[in-house]
C-alpha cells in the first residue's frame, strides 16, 4: 500500500471508527507490521469489534 492509500486508510480508521491515534501508534509498531495485516492487528488488540472490522474490509474493498 503506498503511502498516500495509507494516509487516507489511517484517516478513515481516526475519522469514521473513532480508533484513537495512541491505539493505531501501536498496531504500526507491531513487529509484524504490513498495511494489509493492520485490520487483524488492531482487531486482536481489542481495538475494533467484528462489526467495524466488517466495516474496514468492505471500505478497502470499495477504495483498493
Amino acid at each position: 500500500m503506498d503511502t498516500k492509500r495509507l494516509a487516507k486508510f489511517l484517516h478513515f480508521l481516526q475519522e469514521d471508527l473513532a480508533i484513537p491515534d495512541d491505539g493505531l501508534q501501536l498496531a504500526l509498531r507491531h513487529p509484524e507490521q504490513n498495511p494489509s495485516l493492520l485490520p487483524m492487528i488492531l482487531w486482536q488488540y481489542g481495538l475494533v469489534t467484528l462489526n467495524q472490522l466488517d466495516e474496514i474490509f468492505d471500505w478497502l474493498n470499495r477504495v483498493f
